[in-house]
Protein backbone atom coordinates (compact mmCIF):
# COMPACT_ATOMS: atom_id res chain seq x y z
CA UNK A 1 0.00 0.00 0.00
CA UNK A 2 0.72 3.28 -0.69
CA UNK A 3 0.39 7.02 0.66
CA UNK A 4 0.80 10.18 -1.08
CA UNK A 5 1.76 13.24 0.97
CA UNK A 6 1.61 16.49 -0.28
CA UNK A 7 3.40 19.33 1.88
CA UNK A 8 1.81 23.08 1.26
CA UNK A 9 4.06 24.70 3.19
CA UNK A 10 7.31 26.93 0.86
CA UNK A 11 9.54 25.45 2.91
CA UNK A 12 10.70 21.93 1.74
CA UNK A 13 12.29 20.60 4.61
CA UNK A 14 10.30 22.82 7.54
CA UNK A 15 7.99 22.33 10.36
CA UNK A 16 5.35 20.79 8.31
CA UNK A 17 7.27 18.37 6.07
CA UNK A 18 9.27 17.54 9.45
CA UNK A 19 5.41 16.67 10.86
CA UNK A 20 4.49 15.06 7.39
CA UNK A 21 8.31 12.37 7.64
CA UNK A 22 6.93 11.52 11.72
CA UNK A 23 3.48 10.27 10.36
CA UNK A 24 5.12 8.45 7.38
CA UNK A 25 7.81 6.97 10.02
CA UNK A 26 4.84 5.51 11.38
CA UNK A 27 3.35 3.98 7.70
CA UNK A 28 6.84 2.99 6.73
CA UNK A 29 6.84 0.67 9.87
CA UNK A 30 3.92 -0.84 8.95
CA UNK A 31 4.98 -1.54 5.76
CA UNK A 32 3.23 1.59 4.12
CA UNK A 33 5.11 3.40 1.79
CA UNK A 34 5.34 7.15 1.58
CA UNK A 35 5.68 9.82 -1.32
CA UNK A 36 6.07 13.53 -0.15
CA UNK A 37 4.91 15.98 -2.92
CA UNK A 38 6.03 19.52 -2.45
CA UNK A 39 3.44 21.92 -3.30
CA UNK A 40 4.02 25.50 -1.43
CA UNK A 41 6.48 26.52 -3.19
CA UNK A 42 5.26 26.04 -6.52
CA UNK A 43 3.08 28.49 -8.45
CA UNK A 44 0.10 26.27 -8.22
CA UNK A 45 -3.63 28.28 -10.09
CA UNK A 46 -6.74 28.48 -8.57
CA UNK A 47 -9.79 26.66 -10.09
CA UNK A 48 -11.51 28.60 -12.84
CA UNK A 49 -14.89 27.17 -11.60
CA UNK A 50 -15.27 26.79 -15.57
CA UNK A 51 -17.02 23.15 -15.15
CA UNK A 52 -14.75 21.69 -18.33
CA UNK A 53 -13.71 18.40 -16.02
CA UNK A 54 -17.24 17.71 -15.36
CA UNK A 55 -17.84 17.45 -19.59
CA UNK A 56 -14.55 16.21 -20.53
CA UNK A 57 -14.08 13.31 -17.82
CA UNK A 58 -10.63 12.69 -18.48
CA UNK A 59 -9.38 12.77 -14.95
CA UNK A 60 -7.75 16.45 -15.99
CA UNK A 61 -7.97 19.97 -15.25
CA UNK A 62 -8.67 21.94 -18.16
CA UNK A 63 -5.09 23.92 -16.70
CA UNK A 64 -2.12 22.32 -17.93
CA UNK A 65 0.36 24.97 -17.35
CA UNK A 66 1.58 23.79 -13.46
CA UNK A 67 1.65 20.16 -12.00
CA UNK A 68 -1.76 19.72 -10.93
CA UNK A 69 -2.54 17.24 -13.14
CA UNK A 70 0.10 15.37 -12.72
CA UNK A 71 -0.53 15.12 -8.39
CA UNK A 72 -4.12 14.24 -9.07
CA UNK A 73 -3.02 10.69 -10.71
CA UNK A 74 -0.88 10.56 -7.87
CA UNK A 75 -4.06 10.92 -5.72
CA UNK A 76 -6.06 8.50 -7.58
CA UNK A 77 -2.82 5.62 -7.87
CA UNK A 78 -2.54 6.11 -3.68
CA UNK A 79 -4.15 4.39 -1.00
CA UNK A 80 -3.82 7.05 1.23
CA UNK A 81 -3.85 10.65 1.45
CA UNK A 82 -2.06 13.00 3.98
CA UNK A 83 -2.65 16.46 3.50
CA UNK A 84 -0.01 19.14 5.24
CA UNK A 85 -0.04 22.62 5.67
CA UNK A 86 1.60 25.42 7.37
CA UNK A 87 -0.53 27.57 9.57
CA UNK A 88 -1.07 31.22 7.57
CA UNK A 89 -3.46 33.43 8.79
CA UNK A 90 -5.01 31.36 11.02
CA UNK A 91 -5.73 28.97 6.98
CA UNK A 92 -4.17 26.42 4.97
CA UNK A 93 -1.77 28.07 2.56
CA UNK A 94 -2.51 29.74 -0.77
CA UNK A 95 -0.87 26.89 -3.27
CA UNK A 96 -1.99 23.69 -1.30
CA UNK A 97 -5.94 25.74 -1.25
CA UNK A 98 -5.41 26.22 -4.94
CA UNK A 99 -4.49 22.30 -5.59
CA UNK A 100 -7.18 21.16 -3.27
CA UNK A 101 -9.99 22.83 -4.76
CA UNK A 102 -8.87 21.44 -8.32
CA UNK A 103 -8.08 17.69 -7.34
CA UNK A 104 -11.41 17.41 -5.67
CA UNK A 105 -13.12 19.10 -7.91
CA UNK A 106 -11.36 17.05 -10.64
CA UNK A 107 -12.13 13.83 -8.45
CA UNK A 108 -16.02 14.25 -8.38
CA UNK A 109 -16.07 14.80 -11.55
CA UNK A 110 -14.83 11.43 -12.77
CA UNK A 111 -16.72 9.21 -10.35
CA UNK A 112 -15.64 9.87 -7.05
CA UNK A 113 -11.88 9.27 -7.49
CA UNK A 114 -10.88 9.65 -4.00
CA UNK A 115 -13.72 7.87 -2.86
CA UNK A 116 -13.33 5.39 0.26
CA UNK A 117 -9.18 6.54 0.43
CA UNK A 118 -8.02 6.93 3.64
CA UNK A 119 -7.33 10.72 4.41
CA UNK A 120 -5.83 13.04 7.17
CA UNK A 121 -4.29 15.96 8.28
CA UNK A 122 -1.90 17.93 9.89
CA UNK A 123 -1.03 21.35 10.43
CA UNK A 124 2.36 23.06 11.71
CA UNK A 125 2.05 26.45 13.54
CA UNK A 126 3.58 28.51 15.58
CA UNK A 127 1.59 29.69 18.04
CA UNK A 128 -2.25 29.42 17.40
CA UNK A 129 -5.12 29.05 14.24
CA UNK A 130 -3.85 25.46 13.92
CA UNK A 131 -7.34 24.00 14.39
CA UNK A 132 -8.85 25.63 11.32
CA UNK A 133 -6.42 24.39 8.86
CA UNK A 134 -7.05 21.03 10.40
CA UNK A 135 -11.13 21.75 10.07
CA UNK A 136 -10.60 22.67 6.29
CA UNK A 137 -8.43 19.99 5.25
CA UNK A 138 -11.08 17.55 6.97
CA UNK A 139 -13.99 19.18 4.67
CA UNK A 140 -12.19 18.33 1.71
CA UNK A 141 -11.87 14.77 2.45
CA UNK A 142 -15.32 14.48 4.24
CA UNK A 143 -16.98 15.91 1.00
CA UNK A 144 -14.97 13.40 -1.13
CA UNK A 145 -16.78 10.69 1.07
CA UNK A 146 -12.85 9.55 2.64
CA UNK A 147 -12.00 7.81 5.88
CA UNK A 148 -10.56 10.09 8.58
CA UNK A 149 -8.55 8.39 10.90
CA UNK A 150 -7.92 10.53 14.49
CA UNK A 151 -4.81 10.50 16.78
CA UNK A 152 -5.24 11.38 20.69
CA UNK A 153 -5.41 15.08 20.09
CA UNK A 154 -6.34 17.70 17.25
CA UNK A 155 -3.24 16.97 14.48
CA UNK A 156 -1.31 20.21 15.18
CA UNK A 157 2.44 20.26 16.14
CA UNK A 158 4.48 24.11 17.13
CA UNK A 159 7.36 25.25 16.27
CA UNK A 160 8.75 28.62 14.89
CA UNK A 161 12.08 27.71 12.91
CA UNK A 162 12.50 24.88 10.52
CA UNK A 163 13.08 22.02 13.21
CA UNK A 164 11.20 23.28 16.31
CA UNK A 165 8.35 20.43 16.13
CA UNK A 166 10.74 17.65 17.20
CA UNK A 167 10.62 19.67 20.71
CA UNK A 168 7.50 19.23 20.66
CA UNK A 169 6.73 16.41 22.47
CA UNK A 170 3.04 16.54 22.80
CA UNK A 171 3.10 17.36 19.09
CA UNK A 172 5.52 14.22 18.37
CA UNK A 173 3.04 11.50 20.07
CA UNK A 174 -0.37 13.37 17.83
CA UNK A 175 1.82 12.93 14.97
CA UNK A 176 3.29 9.27 15.66
CA UNK A 177 -0.69 7.88 17.14
CA UNK A 178 -1.74 9.67 13.90
CA UNK A 179 0.72 7.63 11.71
CA UNK A 180 -0.28 4.11 13.36
CA UNK A 181 -4.22 4.73 13.48
CA UNK A 182 -3.85 5.64 9.64
CA UNK A 183 -1.77 2.71 9.02
CA UNK A 184 -4.30 0.53 11.00
CA UNK A 185 -7.56 2.29 9.03
CA UNK A 186 -5.78 1.43 5.62
CA UNK A 187 -4.98 -1.99 6.48
CA UNK A 188 -8.38 -2.72 8.04
CA UNK A 189 -9.84 -1.43 4.83
CA UNK A 190 -7.44 -3.62 2.77
CA UNK A 191 -8.33 -6.65 4.71
CA UNK A 192 -12.04 -6.28 4.38
CA UNK A 193 -11.90 -6.35 0.50
CA UNK A 194 -14.25 -9.12 -0.27
CA UNK A 195 -15.55 -9.67 2.89
CA UNK A 196 -17.52 -6.79 3.53
CA UNK A 197 -19.49 -4.72 0.64
CA UNK A 198 -18.38 -1.63 -0.19
CA UNK A 199 -21.64 0.81 -0.02
CA UNK A 200 -22.81 1.38 -3.78
CA UNK A 201 -21.97 4.90 -4.69
CA UNK A 202 -25.17 7.70 -5.03
CA UNK A 203 -25.68 10.05 -7.89
CA UNK A 204 -25.63 14.08 -5.78
CA UNK A 205 -28.30 15.80 -5.48
CA UNK A 206 -28.01 19.50 -5.84
CA UNK A 207 -30.87 21.84 -4.34
CA UNK A 208 -30.60 25.39 -4.75
CA UNK A 209 -32.53 27.43 -2.29
CA UNK A 210 -33.06 30.86 -3.94
CA UNK A 211 -36.34 30.11 -5.71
Amino acid sequence: MKVVAFNGSPRGKGNTWHALNLVAMELDMAGISTEIVQVGNKVVRGCLACGKCYKMKNEQCIQTDDQVNDWIQLAKDADGILLGSPTHYAALSGPLKCFLDRLFYVAGANGGLLRHKVGAGIAAVRRSGGIPVINQLNIYFLYAEMLIPGSNYWNVIHGAQPGEVEKDEEGLQIMRVLGKNMAWLMQLKEHGKGTVVEPAPEGKVAMNFIR
